[in-house]
């Protein structure tokens, strides 16, 4: 079980109907850096900011602390989760980048990433993964412009500009690596030990949506470092390498979360979660596209990596949470939500075109995608007029 990773498939199928059921209970949906941005405006009330008169403040509430919102608990939990499996599969190791420039590009990165995830009001859960099963026509927009940003920040570091000098070393210099303790399952024992009592506490003291958030984070944060599921290699793999193993298992957990959300929205009475389709969720998904490739990773994958020990992924999250305070800033201050917000509208699916008709719709576009990236990954050619499983001779 932590010693081998678990498919993509199986963990996304489960995310998506534990996030079905999230929704259910909390009227709420999966998402991460809706609190990242919250982060950000405490922040910089710490330093004497007064953010109260900042409309996208107001739009995504600042009530109470992080540890006393759901949000905030989802986003703990997953960090918890992630590290609760990487400390029992003996897996944290300190990581530190080869390359020093790889801690200003994981800053960059993760600045445009969390700039342009808060302009499309939804990173690659609120409008990806989860902004599909709620139906929302923003999700599909913004589905389109990252992968479309990606291709861009793929193009970005594959040049010998942003690469560098290759690090060369002295041959013959391999080290003996001694096998580590297996102290870190213990302290993962411990860990776990010690959260689950947090949740208990908090359903006997009658939180019972934060103990939810608690644990469902939990088990969102367990899933993605599992599967090692990265919404960055999704995308950036199909235009490096053809591989789309993550592609495909993305789009499976999606459709099985729609037909679990609906069911959830009939049986319910309930409204789906419909955000704001206008020109800032494309602009915003195209800058998400490029950041998350530049920085090496979206929220989830920067989230479990983290965990792991790889240092490098710190800028990238110290650069999410600053892209969407300045975001935060421009929405009203440099006329934002103005120029590119103002004129949208949220549009649902289902609202338009009736509860079957929009599961349909939806699930023909994710089958539509499922067998474009198969056929992309048996037909991908490593450069020109090269096809797998082909070799030529250069004469």
């Amino acid at each position: 079980m932590f010693n081998q990773y678990w498919s993509p498939y199986l963990v996304m199928a489960v995310a998506g109907v534990l996030s079905a059921l999230y929704f259910g209970i909390t009227k709420t949906v999966w998402a991460v850096t809706g609190e990242f941005t919250r982060l950000g405006g405490h922040i910089l009330e710490w330093f004497g900011v007064d953010i109260s008169g900042w409309a996208y403040f107001k739009l995504i509430h600042m009530e109470g602390t992080t540890f006393t919102r759901t949000d905030g608990w989802i986003v703990w939990g997953m960090f918890i989760g992630a590290l609760l499996m990487v400390l029992l599969g003996n897996n944290f190791k300190i990581r530190m980048p080869r390359q020093k420039r790889r801690w200003v590009q994981g800053l960059i990165g993760g600045f445009i990433a969390g700039f342009g995830a808060r302009m499309a009001l939804g990173c690659n859960l609120a409008a990806f993964f989860t902004g599909v099963p709620q139906f929302s026509l923003h999700s599909w927009i913004f589905i389109v412009a990252t992968a479309i940003g990606t291709f861009g920040g793929a193009k970005i570091v594959g040049t010998s500009w942003w690469k560098g000098k290759p690090v060369l070393q002295k041959g013959n210099t391999a080290k003996i690596v001694k096998e580590r303790a297996k102290i870190q399952p213990y302290i993962g024992m411990v860990l776990a030990v010690g959260y689950a009592a947090l949740i208990i506490y908090f359903y006997a003291a009658g939180k019972n949506m934060l103990g939810t958030a608690a644990l469902f984070g939990a088990l969102f944060g367990i899933l993605i470092e599992r599967g090692q599921i990265c919404f960055t290699s999704a995308f950036r793999d199909l235009w490096i390498s053809g591989r789309a193993t993550m592609t495909k298992a993305i789009t499976l957990g999606m459709a099985v979360s729609s037909v679990v959300t609906l069911i959830i929205i009939l049986v319910g009475g309930m409204d789906p979660v419909t955000k704001m389709a206008a020109p800032s969720t494309l602009i915003g998904g195209l800058l998400f596209g490029v950041g998350i490739v530049m920085a090496g990773g979206c929220e989830t994958g920067m989230m479990y990596r983290l965990m792991e020990g790889q240092v490098v992924f710190l800028p990238v999250f110290i650069g999410n949470i600053a892209g969407a305070t300045v975001l935060a800033y421009g929405w009203d201050h440099l006329g934002i939500y103005n120029a590119l917000v103002k004129m949208g509208k949220p549009i649902n699916l289902i609202t338009e075109l009736g509860a079957a008709w929009a599961l349909i719709l939806t699930l023909v576009l994710l089958a539509a995608g499922f067998i474009v990236a198969v056929f992309w990954q048996k037909n991908y050619r490593f450069g020109v007029g090269f096809k797998k499983g082909e070799t030529k001779h250069v004469h």
